[in-house]
């Protein structure tokens, strides 16, 4: 029995992994979702691009971590956050005070808003968010648009019907078959959307609601993994590899910057 028991310990240990000899790379999982162009979508090869993948990419291999980007039902991205199907939510996320009660965000990199979308050559005569009157106005489901105009409810009421879409996709398809007349959407989406096909859409320019800035989202509990991500995207961000990679998908450097 004593001649085993050595070459047995030897066994357990490697195959444990002890001592690092199969210690895996750590792993964190991204929800995103993956219809929301520029931030996170399928190209035509059906790989899941976009300014915040390359954000997240990036910040990855500067923290000498993996990615696994989890595409979520939007809506329900909270829920995913809390019972760990995620690790954060790092596509286009609004810093809301309502949300604020259940995500640990970091620091803002994105400003924000929410604007009217239009068909091309038919703004009805919007000069603000009260000429929605009479009018069928959809959003996308768990937006920050979606979340003002439930709490204005007697904006709400003089809309003809307020639909709720599952992505921004579906909406853009929605309003180009004329089932609304017009969508409040993030500006930054909208504007990247229209920049693919001219001349179909049109932005009308009025803020709906107060504007807003953009975070990554975490699980109130997971201070240790925000900072260390923060860290690593406050390091991409003074070496200007952010910067480029805004440039990249917006032509502009939007991104924010904290002293």
């Amino acid at each position: 029995m004593k001649k085993l028991l050595l070459p047995l310990l030897l066994l357990i240990f490697f195959v444990t992994g002890c001592g690092g000899g199969l210690k895996e790379k750590p792993k964190l999982i991204v929800g995103v979702d993956d219809e929301y162009a520029p931030m996170g979508f399928r190209d035509e090869q059906g790989e899941l691009v976009g300014f915040d993948i390359d954000l997240a990419k990036e910040t990855a291999k500067r923290m000498a971590v993996e990615l696994e980007f989890r595409p979520i039902d939007w809506d329900n991205k909270i829920v995913e956050l809390k019972i760990g199907r995620i690790d954060m939510i790092w596509n286009g996320l609004d810093i809301t005070p309502e949300r604020k009660t259940n995500i640990l965000y970091s620091k803002p990199y994105m400003d924000n808003r929410q604007i009217l979308l239009v068909k091309a050559g038919n703004n009805q005569g919007i000069r603000s968010e009260y000429d929605l009157a009479g009018k069928i106005v959809g959003t996308q489901g768990g937006s920050n648009s979606e979340t003002y105009i439930i709490q204005n409810e007697n904006l709400r009421n003089t809309f003809a019907d307020f639909k709720i879409y599952g992505t921004v996709k579906a909406a853009f398809e929605d309003l180009d078959s004329g089932n609304v007349d017009v969508l409040i959407c993030d500006e930054i989406a909208a504007r990247y959307e229209i920049s693919k096909i001219p001349n179909k859409f049109e932005v009308v320019e009025v803020t709906v609601g107060p504007a807003t800035e953009i975070g990554i989202g975490f699980r109130k509990d997971d201070i240790e993994l925000r900072d260390k991500v923060q860290k690593a995207f406050d390091e991409i961000i003074a070496d200007g590899t952010a910067k480029r990679i805004s440039e990249k998908w917006f032509q502009a450097d939007l991104i924010k910057r904290h002293r």
